[in-house]
């Protein structure tokens, strides 16, 4: 017998739609700026500590190992604690991690509360990392869904951007600990509004609790095939776009001859870019029979980057701008997939620990990947074709995701008239 979950609840009866959908994009302000607001210092930061290059980039890699080996601890803590307040505890944790970094000494016996506070910083993102989309396909209305998703993943560029514009002139100002402490501030004023987005929502957190029975009633979740082929889609995902932070600028310093300066603004081009590809993702799933169509437009733009850098490098531009868009693109499409599939708020909590758990797990490995095999071969060509490798492998899983989840659909529409 086919059985359907209980249609996820929305917000609850006094609960502003926008207020929410506000307290989401400041959330997400937080939820990638406290981990790259420290690169722009770490030269301060070496020669502060005495410490290596080596030891200094495991402060940027560190938080991308939590998202993976964190996500059952965060699954779990909003399991017990709920969404609501599980994301109040994980602001609460930012905030200690982003003073706990700042609060050491100087020389190698300060490098102790640099990476116990990176460490926390980590974790709680990990937790906000998994939360957030449950809370938009779970409280937002369907029809609202796709552009909420699309705001969360902009603001997550939009939140590292401006936190790596103004960390120097902080720096400059302050020294590098009170630049990185000072951004505590955006969590706590995260942490006002969420509470003010969420609260009196015991009646949600009771409906939710409910579907985690209902969802007894399909297959086991691990065991349906679109959970694994998401979390193969969003390791290929993932890999592409830490693979091409990590070496982008040095890539159009060697290929170009660009100077180090240049070479990192024209880089920025593909971080801002995904803010277009985060909304213009929405767009296509509105419009287009199902996520299918979107899903090919991120891979055909994401597959732009590194065969134009590879075929004329000096149209970086271009190749920079789509691939940026791609990836904004991208994270959207896959948890809008995640959303549809998820036969209630449990499922979908589980789900989305699950890919973004195994996805961050292979994201980990594409900066060290990218630059051993440049340093092996001398050239970027082979580098290259390893990314375009990891976004064939978004496309083939992708595609499999996005039909099985529209099948589903239809499959529940099927069983819906018949009731």
């Amino acid at each position: 017998m086919t059985s359907t979950a209980p249609p996820p609840t929305r917000s609850a009866p006094g609960t502003s739609t926008a207020l929410l959908v506000l307290a989401i994009v400041v959330v997400a302000l937080n939820l990638r700026g406290p981990i790259v607001n420290i690169s722009p210092v770490l030269d301060a930061i070496r020669a502060d500590l005495g410490i290596g290059a080596g030891t200094a980039g495991l402060l940027t890699s560190l938080p991308v190992l939590c998202f993976a080996l964190a996500t059952p601890l965060a699954s779990l803590l909003l399991a017990r604690a709920g969404l609501e307040r599980g994301v109040l505890i994980a602001l609460g944790a930012l905030l200690a991690g982003t003073l706990l970094r700042s609060a050491g000494g100087s020389g190698p016996g300060g490098l102790w509360a640099v990476v116990a506070g990176t460490l926390v910083i980590g974790v709680a993102i990990t937790v906000g990392n998994v939360a957030v989309p449950v809370v938009v396909g779970r409280d937002v209305p369907a029809r609202r869904a796709g552009i909420v998703l699309g705001g969360y993943t902009a603001a997550l560029n939009v939140g590292s951007m401006i936190m790596l514009s103004f960390t120097v002139p902080l720096a400059a100002g302050l020294g590098w600990r009170p630049a990185l402490a000072a951004w505590g501030v955006v969590a706590v004023l995260a942490a006002v509004i969420w509470w003010l987005g969420t609260r009196g929502n015991a009646r949600r957190a009771a409906e939710a609790a409910a579907a985690d029975e209902g969802d007894a009633g399909g297959p086991v979740w691990w065991r349906r095939p679109i959970v694994w082929t998401l979390a193969i889609a969003f390791g290929g995902q993932a890999f592409s776009y830490y693979g091409v932070t990590a070496w982008l600028p040095l890539l159009l310093h060697d290929e170009l001859g660009m100077d180090p300066a240049a070479a990192g603004v024209s880089a920025s081009v593909f971080q801002i870019a995904a803010v277009a590809g985060a909304f213009g993702v929405p767009v296509l799933l509105r419009r287009g029979a199902g996520p299918l169509p979107a899903l090919l437009a991120v891979c055909a733009a994401w597959a732009a980057l590194p065969l134009g850098l590879l075929l004329a490098p000096h149209l970086w531009l271009v190749w920079c701008a789509l691939g940026g868009a791609a990836q904004g693109g991208g994270f959207t499409v896959i948890f809008s997939i995640v959303v549809r599939a998820a036969r209630g708020p449990a499922e979908s909590r589980k789900m989305s620990a699950l890919v973004q758990g195994g996805g961050y797990l292979v994201a980990a490995t594409g900066p060290a990947v990218v630059g051993a095999v440049h340093e092996a071969t001398g050239t970027w060509a082979v580098p290259l074709l390893i990314v375009l490798g990891a976004i064939a492998v978004l496309t083939a899983a992708g595609t499999a995701s996005a039909r099985a989840s529209v099948h589903q659909r239809e499959l529940e529409g099927v069983v819906l008239r018949r009731v």
